[in-house]
């Protein structure tokens, strides 16, 4: 009942077109997480989108899912799908190694802009210097190994309808906010498959999850968490904070994908996303224990992709202030 009411209650806030057309459908804990994001998302500091899918059941809550956002460097999860998918077909081996160029260098994070020119590097370390401490020169580096319009084919090929890297990542310019877009339906899409372990194979899905859990940048959908395995990937701008990932609770694997934008300050962000992990690990332990005692209903069905609940009209980009963030 208590969720009925809190549905009931995020309808009166919002409108009746907020809550989705098979809302009710939804077991408990998910129809209450869709609720309680939908009234968090209400009073969100700027422009925010989002879902969280329960892979044990394949069902999900969403609010603004397929609205595309800023990526930031969340668009280095489709740049090492893009390099495992190389690595799988033989084109090169870990072993690799990529020179420094001088067009590769973004001071935005990371250390490796600092080395000569000329300098190489193995495949192995650029990957994970891309993904654990978001070095940006090391992403330019693999995006010039693999090439841009390989990967955006790759995730077109995927099925993913947002994302696109339509350059090299350069901070300094307020371009970046453009050029790098994705949206939290196409990062949870892609990282259930990742999850699922059928991302290019499981050696590759696995290798992956393996440099995700590396990741230093813990500030965001960690904060509120228990100590688990949590393999994700963050990324910001001036004024925009994301995080998306796969989150290993005990009673369940899920996948959650927060994006924010428009935001006052940075500190607005992370406050909205540690809200957000903390409500879906509730709930979704909830669920987990609700599968565990065998009295989730079967006939409950995620929502449609396609019905998205939408809290805002996404509108065209909005250019971003000058001088950007880092974009970890």
């Amino acid at each position: 009942m208590r969720y009925f009411l809190a549905l009931l209650t995020a309808a009166a806030i919002t409108g009746s077109s907020i809550a989705p057309a098979n809302a009710l459908s939804l077991p408990g804990p998910l129809a209450e997480l869709q609720a309680t994001l939908t009234q968090a998302a209400q009073r969100a500091p700027g422009r925010v989108a989002m879902e969280v899918k329960d892979l044990g059941s394949g069902m999900s809550s969403s609010i603004n899912a397929n609205a595309v956002m800023p990526a930031a460097s969340t668009i280095k999860i489709p740049v090492m799908v893009e390099v495992f998918h190389d690595l799988q077909i033989g084109k090169f081996d870990l072993n690799h190694r990529v020179t420094l160029m001088p067009h590769d260098r973004d001071w935005g994070s990371g250390d490796i802009a600092d080395a000569p020119v000329g300098t190489t590097y193995p495949v192995s370390q650029l990957l994970t210097q891309m993904i654990t401490v978001s070095d940006n020169t090391a992403a330019n580096m693999l995006i010039r190994l693999v090439g841009r319009s390989n990967i955006n084919a790759e995730m077109h090929s995927l099925g993913l309808r947002h994302t696109r890297l339509s350059d090299y990542i350069h901070t300094a310019g307020w371009s970046i906010r453009n050029t790098l877009r994705t949206s939290p339906a196409d990062m949870v899409s892609l990282l259930t498959d990742m999850a699922k372990k059928e991302l290019v194979d499981e050696w590759s899905s696995q290798a992956m999850i393996d440099i995700l859990e590396r990741q230093e940048i813990n500030t965001l959908i960690p904060e509120p968490l228990p100590q688990i395995p949590i393999a994700h990937k963050t990324g910001s701008l001036a004024d925009t904070l994301n995080d998306v990932g796969i989150v290993y609770a005990s009673n369940g694997t899920y996948v959650i994908a927060v994006m924010t934008t428009q935001l006052p300050t940075l500190s607005a962000g992370r406050r909205f996303i540690r809200r957000v992990s903390s409500m879906a690990y509730k709930d979704l332990q909830q669920l987990g224990h609700m599968r565990a005692l065998d009295t989730l209903d079967p006939a409950a069905a995620a929502p449609d992709p396609d019905q998205d609940t939408q809290v805002w009209a996404p509108q065209t980009p909005v250019p971003a202030t000058p001088n950007p963030e880092t974009t970890p």
